[in-house]
């Protein structure tokens, strides 16, 4: 059982004229009608301060906040390891299926950034990982790391190195996927990240590029370890990505042909089981240091043939 949140925001323009209920249902989430109605009738959420009943006229700027009760989390793994420190920086190994931030409602300790800030209580973490990918997650320290490391992702400036485990033919030869990423309607989750086709319905696509290149196959499994580069990354790219060029992840839950989700599935983004992992991280230090050349060790399933699980790789 976690210690309960208080979740808080100052009210958007688009909230002005809106009702209380009908906003905390549609913008919050986090249950229907009945659910809020009840959890405003014990006194959970506030405006500006007053508990709120659910009927009030939203004008923009006002302060709301749901102090959300105490709940148990679902289980994750919570071992990490530290990588680099320095006086500006940490590097982090995340297991897979341990979130890097709180998100959708459900874990709040069971986080990458609630096990680093129990020891590093100043940390932030510059970029996340979903959470059924392994590998490197690089924090900030300070304000100026928060503010050059930040740079360094939003310009490209950081080369981002990985390994995954995919299903199809043996690959010939690296290979560049360039396709569009943004947000599409689903009909059950509200909106999801996919590849977009320019024209299609919804928020434009992003630019996103991911390069890939062959490690080794197996025949006999028709699987193949590739090794994969991003600069600024998007909401699941590279799953998407790989789905799109006809290598899906092995154990890929949710995206499929064309990058889009997979027709019926009842899985959703955030699940788990597919073969990810963050191994490499390159950038000159924003802050006068020794140039970052980090590197974190893959799990078995994406070890190389004599590879030496400690001994850094180059990038």
């Amino acid at each position: 059982m976690n210690d309960g949140f208080t979740y808080r925001e100052q009210l958007p323009d688009r909230a002005a004229g809106r009702v209380l209920l009908d906003w905390l249902v549609e913008r919050w989430r986090h249950g229907d009608r009945a659910h809020w109605s009840e959890r405003l009738a014990r006194g959970e959420v506030t405006l500006e301060g007053v508990p709120a009943t659910g009927g009030e006229p939203l004008t923009a700027g006002r302060s709301l906040a749901w102090q959300r009760p105490p709940w148990e989390e679902p289980a994750a793994p919570l071992g990490c390891a530290l990588l680099f420190r320095d006086d500006h920086f940490l590097a982090i190994a995340k297991p897979a299926g341990l979130p890097t931030m709180p998100s959708g409602g459900r874990y709040l300790h069971h986080t990458l950034l609630h096990q680093v800030r129990r020891r590093f209580p100043e940390a932030t973490p510059l970029h996340r990982l979903d959470r059924g990918t392994s590998g490197l997650v690089l924090f900030a320290r300070t304000a100026a790391a928060r503010t050059a490391g930040s740079a360094l992702f939003h310009d490209g400036a950081i080369e981002r190195h990985y390994r995954g485990r995919v299903v199809g033919p043996p690959i010939a030869a690296p290979f560049t996927i360039d396709l569009p990423i943004g947000e599409r309607p689903h009909p059950t989750l509200g909106r999801v990240f996919c590849a977009v086709a320019p024209g299609s319905a919804g928020t434009p696509g992003r630019a996103a590029r991911t390069d890939v290149a062959p490690l080794d196959h197996d025949a006999a499994t028709g699987r193949s370890r590739v090794a994969i580069r991003i600069g600024s990354g998007r909401p699941h790219q590279i799953r998407i990505h790989l789905a799109a060029a006809g290598w899906p992840l092995e154990g890929e839950p949710f995206f499929g042909p064309g990058g889009t989700p997979l027709e019926g599935t009842r899985a959703r983004p955030g699940d788990v089981g597919y073969q990810l992992h963050a191994i490499a991280l390159v950038a000159d230090h924003p802050l006068g240091g020794a140039p970052l050349h980090l590197w974190c060790a893959p799990p078995p399933a994406l070890r190389l043939r004599d590879e030496v699980p400690s001994a850094p790789r180059p990038a």
